[in-house]
Order: structure tokens, then C-alpha cells, then sequence
């Protein structure tokens, strides 16, 4: 299931979605809110992304990782509007019948996700400066 969502992401939902008889394991990642950024305070984020080029991208991640691991199900929820402190942006949830293949995918699927769809994050700061972060070009420590 692909969805983009201006409500909050329920973990839960997500673990019902992607649960199965078939399946020994369920991966569930969830990107949330931080407040410190390379040492800048963060005090909230704004996701914009155009919608239908964003769910066909997010589509086409799936399918990918269909083809390249034994996934039972999967879910990706990713989060536009205004988010504080927190709050989750993005889910990603797999199920497959064994952990290795859930955790590669699940980890394949957010690290496509943040470098190719086309979703943007406005990061608002303490100062009250902002900052636009394109996808790919965000930093990952």
C-alpha cells in the first residue's frame, strides 16, 4: 500500500497492514521529527511533495523491491504538511516470511524513498531562519 497523508502515521495501523500468517517478520521504520540538525535547533518541519508523481514514484519503489526480495506485504505512508517536534514523517512497514529479507528491503525502500521521490522538507529553525532539503541531499549521520 502507498499513501500520503496529512494525518498523523499510526504504528499500529501500519503493523495490521503489512501482518501475515505467511510472514516470520515484520520490519517497521518510522522517520520522526528531530530537534537538533548538525547542531541547529529544529523547531518543526513542513513536507510539500507533488502527489501523483509522489505516489507513482513510491509505487514503482514497491514494485522494485517485490522483484528483489520475498516480501509478503508492504506500506509506505509518507506524511505532507506541517509536523512539530516528534512526529512521524514517514513509515515504511515489510513483511516477509524471514528477518534478512524485511530488514534489507524495509531499509532499501526508505534510503530510494529520501534520495528519489519527489517530497520536500522545509526545515523550520530556532532562529527563525528556514531551509528547503531536496530530495538527495539531506544528511544522514
Amino acid at each position: 500500500m502507498i499513501h500520503l497523508t496529512r494525518q498523523p502515521i499510526e504504528p499500529s495501523d501500519l503493523m495490521s497492514q503489512v501482518a501475515s500468517n505467511r510472514a516470520g517478520a515484520i520490519v517497521l521504520f518510522l522517520g520522526v521529527t528531530r530537534e537538533i540538525t548538525d547542531d541547529r535547533q529544529t523547531t518543526s518541519l513542513d513536507y510539500e511533495g507533488y502527489e501523483p508523481m509522489a505516489e507513482k514514484k513510491l509505487a514503482q519503489f514497491e514494485e522494485e523491491a517485490r522483484r528483489r526480495w520475498p516480501i509478503t506485504h508492504c506500506s509506505i505512508l509518507h506524511r505532507l504538511g506541517h509536523l512539530e517536534i516528534g512526529e512521524a514523517s514517514v513509515a515504511v512497514a515489510v513483511s516477509s516470511p524471514h528477518r534478512a529479507d524485511a530488514f534489507e528491503a524495509a531499509q532499501w525502500l526508505i534510503d530510494t524513498l529520501k534520495e528519489e521521490a519527489p517530497i520536500w522538507k522545509k526545515e523550520h529553525w530556532a532562529d527563525g531562519s528556514t531551509d528547503w532539503v531536496h530530495p538527495g541531499k539531506e544528511i544522514t549521520k
